[in-house]
Order: C-alpha cells, then sequence, then structure tokens
C-alpha cells in the first residue's frame, strides 16, 4: 500500500509541469484561482479591498514555483516545477512524519 502511495505522488509531481505547459501550448489562461491582484482586477474591473489589504501579508518561499527564476525555457521551467513539488512534498511528509512520531510517543508517568 505504501508502495503505491508513494508511486502516485511521484505521478502527480511529474504531472505538474502540466500547468505552465498547457497555457504556454495552447493559449489557455493559467490555473483556476490562481490570478494575481492585477489580473483579478482586470478581471473583475475592481479589487475587492479585502484582498487589496492582505495581498502583501505572504510571499512564498519558491514564488511562480520556480526555482530558476525569471527562465523562458519550458523545459527549465518544467524541471523548476518537478522540483518545487518536490521539495514541497518532502517538507509536508517531513512534517507528517514529525507529528506522528511525537503523537505515538507513549507519555512517561512520573512517580
Amino acid at each position: 500500500m505504501r508502495k503505491k502511495l508513494w508511486i502516485g505522488l511521484m505521478v502527480m509531481a511529474l504531472m505538474v509541469p502540466l500547468g505552465i505547459i498547457v497555457p504556454e501550448r495552447f493559449g489557455a489562461a493559467g490555473a483556476w484561482g490562481e490570478w494575481s491582484a492585477e489580473t483579478l482586477n482586470q478581471m473583475l474591473g475592481y479589487l475587492p479591498e479585502g484582498l487589496r489589504h492582505y495581498t502583501d501579508l505572504w510571499k512564498a518561499p519558491i514564488g511562480d514555483y520556480s526555482v530558476v527564476p525569471y527562465s523562458t525555457n519550458l523545459f527549465v521551467k518544467s524541471l523548476s516545477y518537478i522540483a518545487s513539488g518536490l521539495i514541497g512534498a518532502a517538507l509536508a511528509g517531513l512534517g507528517i512524519f514529525i507529528i506522528s512520531r511525537s503523537a505515538a510517543r507513549p507519555e512517561k508517568n512520573e512517580k
């Protein structure tokens, strides 16, 4: 069961570049809901006040899922997306591992 889970996670990580390949090759729009404040302003004709207020609150550690920023090469972008996905999956897995190990540890009774 665990082997199938890891294979599934790897397949999903390898599919991540589809998010940049499809829009670039077929002229499709970006992923639904991943709009910048500027794009949302263009789409709606205004920017909601809450979004305007919180738009700079969080900056992603790996902006635009790119380990190699400002690359125009589709192959390099794809590898960068895969690396970003694997880094994120590894960090999430590490976090889950640490939490599960600490939660499974029996408490010591003090006498």
